[in-house]
């Protein structure tokens, strides 16, 4: 992800995916969301997935409270929106655009809901919903693994391809999510 996103550094128009975004890359809001998107994505990546870690929540509890507010901040404020503002352009047609638009509703969602359990100190919810939303958050992860997977095994279209990524890159992290908590009550 972090080479990912230095293909951008300085802001470039002619890189990667913005190669086949011509159409919508002159809108500035497109790219405001884009760029605020993909320039936080390695500070939501990080912060959230020190979130997970007993050693920091146990040892380190200030550590664990700040980098969930940044965490929180980040996807709140910039990235479900953006994604969400990406997602009306998403390439694959309306298939594609109602998944990332769910996506990215999704992602602010189970982040709030977890801050607001959180400020009520109901911790087993607001882990729960931690838990939901990283699992958002690692979809940029598993699209791309996803992708490679059906392209070196499957060979579709491209836009084909994309159209199912869409859906499994983040579906798959929150059934895997439903399936542990299901398991963790059995």
């Amino acid at each position: 992800m972090v080479l990912i996103t230095l293909q951008y550094v300085p802001i470039r128009f002619d890189v990667a995916f913005l190669n086949i975004k011509e159409d919508v890359i002159k809108f500035k809001h497109y790219q405001i969301a884009f760029f605020s998107h993909v320039y936080t994505s390695i500070f939501v990546l990080i912060t959230g997935i020190t979130q997970f870690s007993t050693s920091v929540r146990n040892y380190v509890p200030k550590l664990h409270k700040n980098l969930g507010k940044i965490y929180i901040v980040l996807v709140l404020c910039i990235a479900s929106p953006s994604g969400l503002i990406m997602a009306v352009y998403a390439n694959g047609g309306v298939f594609s655009k109602i998944s990332f638009s769910i996506q990215a509703i999704l992602w602010f969602i189970f982040t709030y809901k977890a801050y607001a359990y959180i400020k009520q100190k109901n911790w087993i919810n607001h882990q729960k919903f931690m838990m939901r939303s990283y699992a958002l958050t690692l979809s940029a992860v598993s699209l791309r693994l996803f992708k490679w997977i059906i392209v070196s095994t499957i060979q579709l279209p491209p836009m084909d391809t994309y159209k199912i990524v869409s859906w499994l890159g983040w579906g798959f992290n929150i059934l895997l999510v439903e399936l542990y908590f299901l398991n963790k009550k059995r």
